[in-house]
């Protein structure tokens, strides 16, 4: 799989466990401050979830708390690049 490039997450509290993330057609991926890099797409954790995630990555803010609350290990795959 050749991953798209990953935009730097705005982090507009100073805090955020997500360092960058890029739009997938039917999700998105997330790289956190850790390293780890995780696919989120329509099959998991749901499109509602995903649309929830694409806006919040897109605000630069509250994406780490969404999936900490609503996601959490509900991912579709742990990518290593």
């Amino acid at each position: 799989m050749d991953l798209p490039p990953l935009r730097r997450y705005a982090d507009r509290s100073g805090r955020s466990g997500v360092a960058a993330y890029a739009l997938l057609p039917d999700g998105l991926l997330v790289r956190f401050v850790d390293g780890g890099l995780y696919l989120y797409d329509a099959v998991r954790p749901g499109a509602r979830h995903v649309a929830q995630m694409r806006r919040l990555a897109g605000e630069g803010e509250g994406l780490a708390t969404y999936i900490s609350r609503h996601v959490g290990t509900n991912y579709r795959a742990r990518l290593v690049d």
